[in-house]
């Protein structure tokens, strides 16, 4: 009987969290001190024609701050050009993009980082908060308790804090649905600034590298003009040593 107890109470708690609580535990999660991988984009559109883009990228935490990069590896016309991000904890976030054809770093602005990525259905937002949630952003609500895939999942309501920063992200809210064990999104509705379906992201392929919670497959299907965007991680390494002149605008111009 006890026993009996102390699995009902338990399972009780798991079901008993907050919105922030929840946006807390995912920002929380484990993603390792360091990562390498490659990423492979499938951009297709309306039609069913794909075009495919390749990567290498690197990310490190300093402290509570976060560095990425990101280098082009193919195909030709985009080999070389660079993505670098400051995910700061305590000043304004950064990002540069180098375009070997014009040989320059552009500060991307924060007006900017609803913009889409590069051809993709994902925005310079998307890309540098990954699988984060920004708190200074939005206001968080829980919707409900779901099974989703065979997954307990919880349904939240992220909303935009005001119209300009819906204006600056592109989306007046967000419903998400997020493990309820290992506080990975499983899928995301983006709602753009009149409260309309833009996109739907699907998480795919998640399993332990390292004993780290990894999503192999990332797919973004645009809901207003067809487009879809399927990323596929591979040689994901979280043990590799990865120097910190790597995260550098010099390193961008120089393509790793």
């Amino acid at each position: 009987m006890k026993k009996i107890l102390v699995a009902a109470l338990s399972v009780t708690s798991l079901w008993s969290m907050s919105a922030v609580e929840i946006v807390d535990k995912i920002n929380a999660r484990d993603d390792g001190q360091s990562v390498s991988r490659h990423l492979k984009m499938e951009l297709t559109d309306k039609r069913g024609k794909t075009r495919i883009q390749e990567t290498i990228s690197y990310r490190k935490y300093f402290g509570e701050d976060k560095k990425s990069v990101l280098f082009y590896t193919a195909p030709k016309r985009l080999k070389g050009t660079g993505f670098l991000t400051f995910d700061n904890a305590t000043q304004n976030d950064e990002q540069w993009l180098y375009l070997p054809a014009i040989r320059k770093v552009r500060r991307v602005s924060a007006a900017d980082r609803g913009d889409w990525f590069l051809g993709t259905d994902f925005s310079y937002e998307d890309i540098k908060k990954e699988t984060k949630i920004s708190k200074e952003d939005y206001d968080f609500t829980l919707l409900g308790e779901e099974e989703l895939a065979g997954h307990k999942v919880y349904k939240m309501q992220s909303k935009a804090k005001s119209e300009d920063i819906a204006k600056e992200l592109g989306y007046s809210k967000l419903i998400s649905w997020v493990d309820a064990e290992i506080f990975i999104t499983r899928k995301s509705e983006f709602y753009d600034e009149r409260g309309e379906l833009l996109k739907t992201l699907q998480n795919h392929d998640i399993k332990q590298i390292d004993g780290i919670w990894t999503i192999g497959h990332m797919e973004m299907k645009n809901a207003q003009n067809g487009h879809s965007s399927n990323f596929y991680f591979t040689e994901v390494d979280y043990s590799k040593e990865i120097h910190k002149k790597l995260f550098s605008k010099q390193a961008l111009k120089r393509g790793e």
